[in-house]
């Protein structure tokens, strides 16, 4: 079987559409890890990821028949490109289903290759069965983004040109996952001529559906999954694929939102290029396994896979990428409400400076501050700050690491209001599409008092947000029912500690 898929690599057609990427070293990275990184530059593609390859091979085998009768494609990204370009390139017709909440830039970007784009639902799954239908009842052919031999063939050319381009050892490549095709492809084809390669998986830990298919010996269905890789948002990885990579995947690492945002840093002060999130996926997972295994003097590569981002996450991308780094700490530090309280706490830190400093009267006894605080030394100097602050007698609270307290709070410290009954705290994902929001208000205020509220979008197809409901306890039942029918991702808060300090009453 590994024959087979060798030989299909080795006769892959991509380069009609795709350029042999570069293999470049890592400076900065490099020597800040102590091991050699290299980067394959993925993201330096006509249409800036990897996809274009598996797509336009597997286009590229249809039948003659097939070809005049056309394709269809289910995606909310980079496959939607890919195979919008190479049916371009081969003079097909291309239909491409989109989520309405896909992004606009994306879908202009899709009808500039003269694609046909339909949008339908809120999520690449209710895509995928609009795509199903209409493949069966139009005939069209439908091109998978991941689970289908040509497409995992054409991905697999990258590890073709790696091993080109560096003949020395390699101790492991770094790929990201979503459905698997590009570790399938990639992990054969390496594996078959250097064995002692590492193949590394990479996972957001908030979508790990091949860490979980590796736990479980099976493919699994994650009940949700995180959006802000969204290039890598899969509920369940692909059947072919997961059977390739149970035969050449060492080891899954999964990485969260911080440690991806340090890596997108990492790679623009290299390169000064940007990479979406899923791009970056490789290089968190090398710095992961470097601290985990305490090694230098290695060689590995990361697959930066795609650069479709969108400007309006960068903001989002700066602001959690200190934390990814351990280069800034979030305190909440209780201090005595009366003059000369803040001079005293900024002496007791030191030379360190302060990144943010949120506070607002609540009583004439403490006050409660959300202090940023920036560090030179991550977690060892974060615990012998915090430390420091609790030996002078301040009630202190690290919430460097409390999603809420980063998502939210440190947005919305205004004081906490006293005479406030019953209210409960929760966190919501909703699709983004214009009306959301309103429909989200209506559809929560129109039953119970919402008594605090907080929302996010950083540039994803999904908002954020955070809010406070007035529920008396013999409706809470209710209200559980009304929520789980809802339908949107939901995390109570009530007892955040980051919720007491700052916002309950």
């Amino acid at each position: 079987m590994t024959k087979k898929y060798i030989e299909k690599i080795l006769d892959a057609s991509v380069y009609d559409v795709a350029i042999e990427t570069p293999l470049e070293r890592s400076k900065m990275l490099s020597k800040r890890l102590d091991n050699l990184v290299l980067f394959k530059r993925e993201d330096m593609q006509s249409v800036f990821s990897f996809k274009l390859r598996g797509a336009y091979n597997c286009i590229h085998q249809l039948s003659r028949h097939k070809k005049l009768k056309g394709v269809i494609a289910a995606s909310a990204g980079n496959h939607a490109q890919g195979v919008a370009l190479s049916a371009e390139r081969l003079g097909i017709k291309a239909t491409i289903v989109m989520p309405r909440t896909t992004p606009d830039i994306k879908v202009k970007a899709v009808r500039s290759y003269g694609a046909k784009v339909v949008l339908t639902g809120d999520a690449y799954d209710d895509a995928y069965q609009h795509a199903m239908e209409l493949s069966k009842k139009l005939k069209l052919e439908f091109i998978h983004p991941y689970d289908n031999e040509d497409v995992i063939a054409g991905q697999g050319t990258i590890g073709v040109e790696i091993l080109r381009q560096y003949s020395e050892d390699i101790d492991a490549v770094f790929v990201p996952v979503g459905g698997g095709g590009l570790i399938a492809g990639v992990g054969t084809y390496i594996k078959h001529l250097r064995p002692n390669t590492k193949i590394i998986g990479v996972e957001p830990d908030d979508a790990p559906c091949m860490a979980e298919a590796f736990k479980h010996k099976r493919r699994v269905i994650l009940d949700h999954v995180g959006i802000f890789a969204d290039g890598v948002a899969v509920k369940q990885v692909g059947k072919e694929t997961f059977r390739l990579a149970r035969m050449c995947v060492d080891e899954v690492i999964c990485v969260n939102t911080d440690e991806i945002c340090a890596a997108i840093k990492d790679i623009f002060d290299d390169t000064r290029a940007i990479v979406e999130p899923a791009g970056a996926l490789a290089v968190a997972g090398i710095k992961k396994y470097i601290e985990r295994e305490a090694i230098s003097g290695k060689t590995f590569v990361a697959i930066n896979s795609g650069a479709n981002m969108n400007f309006d996450r960068l903001r989002h991308v700066a602001e959690r990428a200190e934390l990814g780094e351990q280069k800034e700490a979030l305190f909440a530090v209780t201090i005595p409400e009366k003059p000369g309280s803040f001079r005293t706490f900024c002496k007791t830190i030191g030379r360190h400076s302060i990144t943010e400093f949120n506070y607002r009267y609540s009583d004439d006894k403490d006050a409660q501050v959300f202090a940023g605080i920036r560090l030179s030394d991550g977690m060892v100097e974060r615990q012998a700050l915090l430390d420091k602050l609790k030996g002078k007698g301040y009630p202190v609270l690290d919430m460097t690491d409390n999603e809420m307290a980063k998502m939210h709070v440190r947005h919305l410290v205004g004081g906490r209001i006293s005479g406030l009954e019953n209210e409960r705290l929760y966190r919501f994902e909703f699709p983004e599409r214009p009306g959301a929001l309103l429909g989200f208000l209506t559809s929560i205020g129109k039953r119970w008092n919402i008594s605090l509220f907080h929302y996010r979008n950083h540039g994803a197809a999904y908002g954020r947000v955070l809010v406070g409901l007035q529920i008396p306890l013999k409706e809470r039942k209710k209200l559980a029912s009304y929520l789980d029918e809802l339908g949107y991702p939901y995390w109570e808060e009530t007892d955040n500690p980051a919720y007491a300090l700052f916002l309950a009453g």
